[in-house]
């Protein structure tokens, strides 16, 4: 089964807690602190890989969850790491996060469009460090250590576009399916009726040396680019591809329609949907030559029209290089003719466009830390608001992060939340904002009363975390 679009809930594994501990040996009667760390947990990681052609292994299972790291103990034994969890999906998918709550995808998170390419969907969480990181000059023997980090969870929406070298576009019935069948080892379904290919076809084409991929993309109806007949889920599919082959069935088919009329909705219906599309490489192909009539002049008609969109596409100047080729390739799915003349232009134009997209992409500084420079940024972020007078709400993410993981019931570590919030510079924002000393500050379901940094004492000024 073809499935191209899906939504799944990933979390991170948890950090294990770090251990507060003392070195306890014959004739050391005051061994120092000897805690160690907890493990960081697993992330989920999502890898393109060019084995998988659909999105079906999430078809029924929606959640995925990393293994937590494990608790760090005494003398300095540091926990072990949670496992990541690999999910392998197709090349050309493309990950953004989704709400669950509004059903809308959000921010792009990644572009896997080449194989073993990875992004970390979410993180796993840090293990809490043990009390060996919190001595310092004054306080030789720290009685705390940090609680594992909860890990990061979202819902992300998996989109998959077809990774081909050309596309062949067109209304239903055109023959395009015919045509790849023709082409290639591809055996898509052929009936005599609109709507035969529901889904994409993919097939790989040969001519002389040259290879490429080329995918039969279901028919598009006038009003696509809206949505009609599933216009957004066929028409997606074309944006990966370099080439567009454009198919127009020289008959009319079932309902005698005008092979002009039908190039000018299906070039327009690109067009509208994604303006970048208006300027793709085009090829043009009259179908079903061998059906027409004598004395038809819609091929004479067809190849007017588009040697002038050829010019018109090159500013006007008709000697120039066109997006569009200027010639109109003739052809029979049923037969075989012309079809030879067709595969040898598609390969040509491919081969050019490849050697362009590779200098293209040579010349492209690599941005692959992008996804998480960015989350770290708006991890760091927080707000307050007041909620009612002399009651304050923090809010961030890092933040939250920080309260879940200090243990309440120890006194030294909420003094060194305190040191934390203060570095963070949540104390600061909370002056500017116009909290006063003896205001409630709120944060998750913690409240504590809130005390201006200016002349108090920070017992862990010295420790740089």
């Amino acid at each position: 089964m073809f499935i191209d679009k899906v939504h799944i809930h990933v979390k991170g594994g948890d950090g294990g807690a770090g251990c507060m501990s003392f070195r306890r040996e014959a004739h050391v009667p005051k061994g120092g602190p000897d805690g160690g760390d907890g493990g960081d947990g697993g992330s989920v990681i999502l890898v393109a890989d060019q084995q998988k052609s659909s999105l079906i292994d999430f078809r029924f299972k929606h959640h995925f969850k990393a293994t937590r790291g494990t608790h760090g103990k005494g003398s300095k034994m540091h926990g072990a790491r949670g496992e990541d969890l690999v999910l392998h999906v197709p090349v050309g998918t493309v990950v953004r996060e989704y709400s669950e709550q509004t059903k809308e995808a959000g921010e792009l998170i990644a572009d896997l469009s080449h194989d073993g390419e990875r992004v970390i969907a979410v993180e796993g969480g840090k293990g809490g460090r043990g009390n060996i990181h919190f001595v310092t000059s004054t306080r030789r023997a720290p009685a705390f250590a940090e609680l594992g980090e909860p890990a990061s969870e979202q819902w992300i929406e998996l989109e998959m576009k077809l990774m081909a070298d050309a596309a062949l576009v067109g209304m239903p019935s055109v023959g395009k399916s015919s045509l790849i069948a023709r082409m290639s080892a591809a055996k898509p379904k052929i009936a005599a009726y609109p709507f035969t290919t529901l889904t994409p076809n993919l097939g790989v084409a040969t001519s002389g040396d040259d290879s490429f991929v080329i995918a039969d993309v279901p028919g598009l109806i006038e009003g696509a680019h809206e949505g009609r007949g599933l216009g957004h889920e066929f028409l997606r599919h074309i944006e990966r591809s370099a080439l567009i082959v454009h198919v127009v069935d020289m008959t009319g088919g079932f309902e005698g329609r005008d092979p002009i009329s039908d190039y000018e909705i299906i070039t327009d219906e690109l067009a509208q949907y994604a303006e970048e599309l208006a300027s793709r490489p085009r090829i043009i192909v009259a179908n079903k030559v061998d059906a027409l009539p004598e004395g038809d002049e819609s091929l004479a008609r067809l190849s007017e029209r588009v040697k002038r969109d050829s010019i018109a596409a090159a500013g006007g100047d008709e000697f120039a290089d066109s997006p569009i080729d200027p010639k109109l390739y003739c052809v029979s799915a049923l037969t075989g003719t012309g079809v030879d003349a067709l595969k040898a232009a598609i390969a040509t134009k491919v081969r050019t466009l490849r050697t362009e997209a590779h200098e293209q992409a040579a010349s492209v500084e690599s941005f692959d830390r992008v996804w998480e420079l960015k989350r770290e940024e708006r991890d760091r972020a927080f707000t307050i608001t007041e909620e009612e007078p002399g009651a304050w709400r923090v809010a961030g993410r890092r933040v939250e992060r920080m309260v879940v993981q200090t243990d309440w019931e120890n006194e030294e570590a909420v003094s060194f939340l305190q040191h934390r919030l203060r570095r963070l510079g949540v104390d600061d924002a909370l002056a500017e904002a116009g909290a006063r000393n003896g205001d409630e500050v709120r944060i998750c379901e913690i409240a504590f009363e809130y005390e201006s940094a200016e002349g108090a004492e920070d017992i862990f000024a010295e420790l740089d975390i």
